[in-house]
């Protein structure tokens, strides 16, 4: 199945195109620039995967949670192109993706939101899929709920920035932490090529991106 996907989640602009089994990717610190570059990176990847839009069979985007910026850009480039090429879009969750980033049997997933909080959920390895055993949810690390049993490694820039007070949180219930580990388009392709080969890709308009958080800032007054 050759799909592309696009995960835009994080300062890391992350593209990848499968051509059957082989996949080409692209990932450029894009900082701010995600929908200045965008378009040129796919088209220089198609190119280097010898892949035609004629030759894809769905899309797959980051859907979030992380930067609200990024998730609308890839969200409504995965609309925008699966429109134009008539094809099918899957969202897969950054956390989920971020566990499969990491290669590792249970996962907490942790994500930086800002403001104290991390964007959270845990899974574990169930067969060549995932179980998600607590979350997706947002909130300060003293909130968050606890996986059963211990062995989990924590993934991900949540650790990076709370990595104290997450680790006072899970304690001895983390095997590792690898906060350096982020969500790539390679491991959201990964991921959606089961949804796409079940038949569960959706049409364009119905992409839509997941924040978890409904406010960006807090008013004055809230402060």
């Amino acid at each position: 199945m050759n799909l592309l996907a696009i995960d835009t989640s994080a300062e890391i602009l992350s593209l990848a195109v499968s051509r059957e089994a082989a996949i080409h990717v692209r990932h450029e610190r894009a900082g701010h620039r995600h929908a200045e570059l965008i378009l040129g990176l796919i088209e220089a990847l198609m190119d280097e995967s010898g892949l035609t839009a004629s030759d894809l069979h769905g899309i797959a985007y980051g859907s979030g949670p992380g930067s609200f910026t990024g998730l609308r850009i890839a969200c409504g480039v995965a609309q925008g192109l699966a429109l134009a090429w008539s094809l099918k879009v899957v969202g897969v969750s950054t956390l989920l993706a971020l566990a499969g980033e990491s290669g590792e049997e249970r996962v907490i997933a942790c994500i930086n939101a800002r403001m104290g909080e991390v964007y959270y959920a845990a899974f574990r390895r169930n067969g060549a899929g995932w179980e998600e055993v607590l979350g997706p949810c947002l909130g300060t690390p003293d909130s968050l709920p606890l996986p059963d049993g211990d062995g989990w490694v924590g993934c991900g820039d949540g650790f990076m920035v709370l990595g104290d007070e997450l680790g006072a949180r899970f304690g001895g219930s983390l095997r590792a932490v690898r906060a350096e580990l982020a969500p790539t388009a390679a491991s959201v392709l990964l991921l959606a090529r089961a949804s796409f080969e079940r038949g569960e890709g959706l049409v364009p308009a119905n992409a839509i991106p997941a924040y978890l958080r409904d406010k960006v800032a807090l008013k004055t007054s809230e402060r």
